[in-house]
């Protein structure tokens, strides 16, 4: 049910902004809000230290990808593996 990934995703970002105000700064806000508005069921900040990306989950690819640009925000595709891990 991935829809309710990207609910997961939410609720579990807005927990993660209360733990702690440097979690966010205004201008990932601006953009979560962005997406928010554009299609996105949920999404969360992910990479360490002061650098990162925004994941989103939507419904609404073409929407939510066109706002992100307008704002100057790159996509960097992402897809679910479904096989596990492996050894190459």
């Amino acid at each position: 049910n991935l829809a309710r990934f990207g609910l997961l995703m939410h609720e579990h970002w807005m927990h993660k902004k209360k733990r702690s105000a440097s979690m966010s700064n205004p201008d990932i806000d601006k953009w979560y809000q962005l997406a928010l508005d554009n299609g996105a069921i949920g999404g969360k900040l992910i990479g360490a230290g002061g650098g990162g990306f925004l994941l989103f989950y939507t419904e609404e690819k073409t929407k939510l990808k066109k706002a992100l640009q307008q704002a100057n925000l790159k996509e960097v595709p992402i897809k679910f593996d479904y096989e596990g891990t492996k050894i190459l």
